[in-house]
């Protein structure tokens, strides 16, 4: 992997009474042209101290030159780019972008517009109060919006399925442990080796944070799920993965 970096204001002990920013945002990036500069405007006007962590991997669309264009349209904003230069798939991008992290607290924010960066400060809260280690976004919760046609209600099943055999596996009480929404101390990463690859990372994170007796807390949040031909890219066989994740963490660790 090669790393390139893109206007990367160092924090200063004056911002916030912080060396370091409050919130990490990583994004991992594979072939989102049409929507990254979008989504990334929207992070950056999220009213929290942050870095925005971004792990391209080797996209073969012009999404690296978007992100690119942003960093320079955007000076103000501190952006970190990291680039892959293989395919690696979406674990191995968050897992590169844990590492660089460089913030109090982390959150996954995936490189389209299914998920609102709106809803950062909401939940960041229970973590700045004490009240959790870890906070997740569910789509499923009440006053959630997973979304609705046959697509939506197909990934809905699928997701609650899954869900339901980490928490077997776990020992929690989530509503939607595959969200992108993961908001995590980062003291809690410590120690914590990814293994697992393609979208095996929600699975495997989850498994290990309910090892490490987390206080794991859940909140509703919108979502707006897109259709296979706007470009969502997991699939039926990540689902049938995801079970052997799912056995695999819970057998070995």
């Amino acid at each position: 992997m090669r790393t390139q970096h893109a206007r990367i204001p160092e924090p200063t002990p004056g911002q916030g009474g912080h060396t370091r920013p409050l919130l990490s945002v990583v994004v991992p990036a594979y072939n989102e042209e049409s929507v990254v500069g979008e989504i990334l405007q929207r992070v950056a006007q999220v009213e929290l101290e942050k870095e925005i962590v971004i792990v391209d991997d080797c996209s073969s669309d012009r999404t690296l030159e978007r992100i690119r264009q942003f960093a320079d349209r955007n000076p103000q904003a501190c952006v970190r780019l990291l680039c892959h230069e293989r395919n690696m798939g979406k674990t191995a991008s968050v897992r590169d972008g844990l590492a660089a992290a460089r913030g109090r607290i982390v959150v996954i924010q995936d490189a389209d517009l299914e998920y609102d960066p709106g809803e950062f400060p909401r939940l960041v809260a229970p973590i700045l109060s004490g009240r959790a280690d870890v906070v997740y976004g569910s789509r499923f919760m009440r006053g959630g919006n997973p979304g609705s046609g046959l697509l939506a209600k197909l990934h809905r099943l699928v997701n609650r399925f899954l869900t339901l055999a980490s928490n077997l596996a776990t020992g929690l009480h989530l509503s939607d442990m595959e969200t992108c929404y993961k908001v995590i101390r980062c003291d809690l990463l410590s120690g914590i080796e990814i293994r697992s690859t393609g979208f095996g990372f929600e699975v495997e994170i989850t498994a290990k944070l309910a090892r490490k007796r987390a206080r794991i807390i859940e909140l509703p949040i919108s979502y707006r799920g897109r259709s296979y031909h706007a470009g969502k890219k997991i699939g039926a066989w990540d689902g049938l993965a995801a079970l052997w994740w799912i056995a695999r963490f819970a057998l070995t660790g």
